[in-house]
């Protein structure tokens, strides 16, 4: 059984700001867990280029955005953080830290409308070329 998204969107006062929640699978030995609410934020003003993803009991994990897209490709990895795609509709992330390595797997749809959310924000921010003096 795969992970559900949670239809649920937001577009903060700032306008720039995205959150948005989807599901995902801890992947363990035990058999099969529930899935876990995690918050998927992105914040160009506090942190620009990279994106949080928020999980219960206050884990979050900040890392490039450019590593989340290019992971829903190929596997891709940098730092502490690992991303894969896994068959054609999940993808796997992977968080290393002291106290061990957390593996979990997301339908990809919720993190591809998450990134073009991200993009949309950055592009409604950006300067329109009417407006940029030489």
């Amino acid at each position: 059984m795969s992970p559900t998204v949670e239809d649920h969107a937001e577009d903060h006062a700032d306008g720039r700001s995205v959150e948005d929640h989807a599901r995902a699978r801890i992947v363990t030995d035990a058999p099969l867990t529930d899935p876990v609410p995690v918050a998927l934020r992105y914040d160009p003003a506090d942190s620009p280029g990279t994106v949080c993803f928020a999980f219960p009991g206050g884990n979050e994990w900040v890392f490039p955005r450019d590593l989340l897209e290019s992971g829903l490709r190929a596997p891709a990895r940098r730092g502490d953080v690992e991303v894969w795609p896994c068959g054609r509709a999940q993808t796997v992330l992977e968080f290393h830290s002291p106290e061990g390595v957390a593996v979990v797997q997301f339908d990809s749809s919720p993190l591809v409308r998450f990134l073009r959310r991200t993009y949309a924000t950055d592009a409604r921010a950006a300067p329109s070329p009417a407006g940029r003096h030489h």
